[in-house]
């Protein structure tokens, strides 16, 4: 029988994997409503992230691969660190809205960074694939991509700061990463 911490953290590893892979999908395909890779590229282009391309195809395949393994519980901390890292860059675009996502602030993408990481430090837990067949990555593996994550994490965070968009009004549409550009016929998020 599952032990409460296990449940908990099969929650916990679903609601955030499944949400960040359902965000890279709609960003990679448009699959789930999104606007696909092209429309992704073009807000990344507006905030200042450079080679604007390249850095939506690899936010959108660190967001679907990070969700993936973390809601499976698979290649334990690789899918919250990932999650982590892009997090902190998406955080870093809402700066100057404010902490709230009801004027396209931060908060989202703030309670994901957090997420990511208590579940990076709790671990998978029983119920995952990890804890299934037993097999864990080589710390020398793990500390290599952490140091990666923060130094990958850390010098797109600096981009956007460098690039500093204005803060958003509330009827503007939205050219944050994590959300994709806004169509004209939905509402404000």
């Amino acid at each position: 029988m599952p032990v409460p911490r296990d449940l908990a953290l099969l929650a916990g590893r679903s609601v955030l994997g499944g949400y960040l892979a359902a965000h890279g999908a709609q960003k990679l395909f448009g699959s789930f409503g999104g606007h696909g890779i092209d429309a992704t590229a073009t807000g990344f282009g507006r905030i200042g992230l450079r080679p604007a391309a390249l850095m939506a195809r690899v936010a959108a395949l660190c967001e679907l691969g990070g969700g993936t393994l973390t809601a499976a519980g698979a290649a334990y901390p690789l899918g919250p660190v990932t999650i982590a890292g892009t997090m902190a860059v998406a955080a870093s675009t809402h700066l100057g809205n404010g902490p709230f996502a009801s004027n396209r602030g931060y908060e989202l993408p703030l309670t994901n960074l957090a997420a990511a990481l208590a579940l990076g430090v709790a671990g998978p837990g029983g119920i995952s694939v990890d804890g299934a067949t037993g097999v864990h990555l080589p710390r020398s593996l793990v500390r290599a991509a952490v140091a990666g994550a923060v130094v990958a994490g850390a010098a797109t965070v600096a981009m956007v700061l460098r690039a500093r968009p204005p803060a958003l009004s509330p009827s503007e549409p939205s050219p944050a990463p994590h959300e994709g550009p806004q169509r004209d016929d939905e509402p404000a998020r």
